[in-house]
């Protein structure tokens, strides 16, 4: 039978049955979601998917509540909300739906559920607070900010819970898939990195397509003798540094010192290559109006770093 009814609780809502919603009404979109704690439609029937409600979780029976005790726990020992429930069920069916390639659904679904859901699952269930987040940002965490879509305590308009939910569902369902599109854009350019490192050999210098995240590929090549990398960016080219880690601004080696905020003829003048442009005064970046001037960039920089 197929499934008619998304049913989760009625009343205030939460990020955990909202972004639950997200995935649910992707892959069923001709069901109705209904939002009740009547006993006749939390009841598990195979026609309904009933979730942060009901007092069980049956995935079988398609029931995925976490409230109950003992509550659902990850092989960690961490607590599930009704969101880690339904991602860890449908959340590769969800994948496929967005188009993400089959090679990818494994490393997406499980980057996904610890970068976004577990983060979500946790504050749920108060394993951890807002404010471990920092002060600044405890205010701005996704399911703070998702449940500032609430109707005001005095708003007492009929269903106004129900049309709040409704009106934040479109945008839970935004940052769901971005983060979903950014992951899946990730692997794809980390394929495209490994192919243009093979093709680069030992050059000191990597050229890609386009610009794209370039770092995780690096990493995973194990390509260390790399500097730096270049790619068209619009009509000009550009020369960037690569990084050392995530977490820091420290590169493997820096543009030149005579270049570091100098654009047109004073960097012309500075570097010796007709057509050079800018170079940021950080010396991370550089731009030239042609593939052939950046190129004699990127050697000139390759040799000084050498030369240090």
């Amino acid at each position: 039978m197929s499934i008619t009814h998304l049913v989760t609780h009625s009343g205030g809502f939460h990020a955990d049955e909202l972004l639950s919603s997200v995935i649910l009404t992707r892959l069923f979109p001709e069901a109705e979601l209904i939002r009740s704690r009547d006993k006749a439609w939390i009841t598990p029937a195979q026609d309904r998917i009933i979730y942060d409600v009901g007092g069980q979780f049956d995935a079988e029976a398609q029931i995925f509540d976490h409230h109950q005790r003992p509550n659902p726990l990850r092989e960690d020992g961490l607590p599930y909300s009704s969101f880690g429930l339904v991602w860890s069920q449908y959340g590769r069916d969800y994948l496929r739906a967005m188009d993400v390639p089959a090679h990818d659904i494994e490393v997406i679904h499980s980057a996904f559920d610890h970068d976004f859901v577990l983060p979500v699952d946790l504050l749920d269930n108060g394993a951890v607070n807002a404010s471990e987040a920092g002060p600044l940002f405890a205010g701005l965490t996704l399911p703070v900010l998702l449940e500032s879509l609430k109707p005001a305590f005095d708003d007492r308009t009929d269903k106004a819970d129900d049309r709040a939910f409704m009106a934040a569902l479109p945008i839970a369902r935004a940052f769901v898939e971005a983060q979903v599109k950014r992951k899946a854009a990730k692997y794809r350019a980390e394929t495209m990195v490994l192919a243009a490192i093979e093709a680069a050999g030992e050059e000191r210098i990597l050229e890609l397509p386009m610009g794209m995240p370039f770092r995780a590929g690096v990493q995973k090549a194990g390509a260390d003798h790399l500097l730096f990398v270049v790619h068209p960016r619009g009509t000009d080219w550009a020369l960037t540094t690569i990084r050392t880690g995530d977490d820091t601004f420290d590169n493997r080696a820096d543009l030149p010192v005579a270049w570091a905020g100098l654009t047109d003829d004073a960097l012309e003048a500075a570097s010796g290559v007709a057509g050079a442009k800018f170079c940021h005064n950080g010396r991370f970046i550089a731009v030239a109006s042609s593939r052939e001037a950046v190129l004699e960039m990127a050697d000139i920089a390759v040799a000084e770093a050498l030369a240090e």
